[in-house]
């Protein structure tokens, strides 16, 4: 079956198109970003081809859409439009929805929940509709990032709030980032058959930890919106609900406040300086306050949900580090994760500075193993994709 798994954010579009009847290849893939700006850059790669880029004027993720559709043709990857068999969304808030067909019912609940979403939920069910006017005949399918949550229990779900809230208003922690954390329980379990908890730090422009025990989601740091738990990029993360009137009593309107809290805070917000870690870690390194100032604040948020996790989970078996910053982050690495001999876990310095792609950098000694592991979101959307489709049939 031929799956093109489509990733957006509010200005950008990302996909992959896999042939899972070859082994789950990915036969091409493409990205656009600054959608809707007065130019958007463009990639676009194909097995055994060059790979391509450009600059060009995008309104909107209709015409990304049309930008790489045509890049397909062009280059010989489909034929038709009816080569793609099925088409996967990496979507973020459905609310009580998991992995479904989309259609009319799963849009209106995206709708329901984009007062949540606002950054991510509108993009796709822009891109939903913009294929589904192009593609009328092949399927959809949403794998939304709070499905691998459903597990966790509901103590830690619900908030103490008034009980109809949580059933009526379904104001709970939903946790997302689903996909990446169900990637790294998958690949764990094929690295080392015999593990059974695990600590998942998705560290990137948007953070989460989960905790992980027989290859379910038992704990997510994200609340009922992907604003919460870690400082990510421009994002607070968890923030007093009550400081708000603080800042309205300040004159601050509320819309403003939601736009700093979303798009001005974070990394960005603490340092004044970006809100790439890398570029907050070089200012740190110079001498900017600030800049180390927010870096401390994003490793204690994320050593506080190692520490909470391995209460959970009653130890752990591995803490596995993916995304931009785990994956690249050896000094940001370093300051996490040490300091914890008492919980058995030591690092390997000299592991931690040569970790690249697939890397273990525990210590000899250290009970509990440590790595660092790529994901791959795309891969698994793809493959629920497959499970839906086949299960209807």
């Amino acid at each position: 079956m031929i799956v093109l798994v489509a990733n957006l954010g509010s200005t950008s579009f990302k996909y992959k198109l896999f042939d899972m009847s070859a082994g789950e290849a990915v036969i091409a893939q493409g990205a656009a970003d600054r959608i809707g700006r007065s130019a958007s850059d463009w990639t676009f790669t194909a097995e055994n081809k060059a790979s391509l880029s450009g600059s060009t004027v995008l309104a909107n993720h209709a015409e990304a859409i049309d930008l790489h559709l045509k890049l397909l043709f062009d280059n010989a990857v489909i034929k038709s439009l009816q080569d793609v068999e099925a088409i996967g969304f990496k979507a973020v808030h459905g609310g009580p929805l998991d992995v479904v067909r989309v259609d009319g019912h799963v849009l209106n609940v995206m709708e329901q929940f984009s007062d949540v979403a606002p950054a991510h939920n509108p993009p796709y069910i822009a891109a939903m509709r913009a294929f589904a006017k192009r593609m009328p005949a092949v399927p959809q399918v949403a794998a939304f990032e709070t499905a691998f949550h459903r597990t966790i229990p509901l103590q830690r779900q619900a908030y103490a709030i008034p009980h109809e809230w949580t059933e009526k208003l379904e104001i709970r922690r939903y946790g997302f980032h689903g996909a990446s954390h169900r990637y790294i329980a998958t690949r764990m379990a094929e690295i080392i058959p015999n593990v059974r908890k695990i600590i998942s730090c998705h560290l990137g422009g948007s953070c989460s930890v989960c905790a992980i025990a027989d290859g379910k989601s038992v704990a997510n740091s994200f609340g009922m919106t992907a604003q919460t738990g870690i400082p990510h990029a421009t994002r607070t993360g968890d923030f007093d609900a009550f400081a708000i009137l603080k800042l309205l009593q300040n004159g601050l309107s509320l819309e403003t406040v939601w736009k700093v809290l979303g798009s001005q805070s974070g990394l960005l917000g603490a340092s004044g300086v970006s809100s790439d870690c890398r570029e907050v870690e070089k200012a740190a390194a110079a001498g900017n306050a600030r800049a180390r100032l927010a870096l401390e604040i994003f490793v204690e948020a994320v050593r506080h949900y190692i520490g909470a996790y391995l209460v959970i989970l009653n130890g752990a078996d591995a803490i596995v580090l993916t995304g931009g910053i785990g994956q690249h982050g050896a000094d940001i690495r370093k300051e996490i994760l040490s300091g914890m001999e008492f919980a058995g876990i030591i690092l390997d310095e000299n592991g931690n500075r040569k970790a690249r792609g697939e890397a273990r950098m525990d210590a000899a000694g250290s009970r509990v193993q440590l790595w660092v592991l790529p994901t791959n979101e795309e891969l698994i959307v793809a493959r629920q994709t497959v499970s839906v489709l086949q299960n209807a049939a």
